[in-house]
C-alpha cells in the first residue's frame, strides 16, 4: 500500500463559502476513513487557500473516487485539485524501514 495525497486549491472565501456543504463534506470524509482509504485530511490555513488529504490505498483511485464525488467540488469551492504520490520515509507509517533499525543499530 502508498499514501496518496489530495491537494485542493479551493476559492477565495472558502471558510466562509464552505458552510452549506460542510456537513456534506465530513460525511463524504467519515465514509472514507471507515473504509480505511482516508488518513488525514484538514485545510491549510493562514491563508486557508488549500487542503491536505492524505490517502493510503493500492492505487490513486480512492483518492481520485472521493474527489469526484466531494461535495465541495461538486458545488465549485475547489477550483482545482490534484492526486499525487506521497513517500512517506520517516514516523510509524513510514514505507521505508529506517536504515539505522535495519542494520541493527540502536
Amino acid at each position: 500500500m502508498s499514501y496518496y495525497a489530495l491537494f485542493y486549491h479551493v476559492v477565495d472565501g472558502f471558510v466562509e463559502r464552505r458552510l452549506p456543504f460542510r456537513e456534506a463534506h465530513l460525511s463524504h470524509a467519515r465514509h472514507a476513513a471507515e473504509r480505511g482509504e482516508l488518513r488525514l485530511a484538514g485545510a491549510l490555513a493562514e491563508p486557508a487557500d488549500t487542503a491536505l488529504i492524505v490517502f493510503r490505498s493500492d492505487s490513486p483511485d480512492a483518492a481520485k473516487a472521493f474527489a469526484e464525488k466531494d461535495p465541495y467540488v461538486r458545488n465549485g469551492l475547489v477550483q482545482r485539485w490534484e492526486v499525487r504520490p506521497w513517500n512517506v520515509v520517516v514516523g510509524a507509517d513510514a514505507d521505508i524501514p529506517n536504515a539505522a533499525a535495519s542494520r541493527g543499530a540502536s
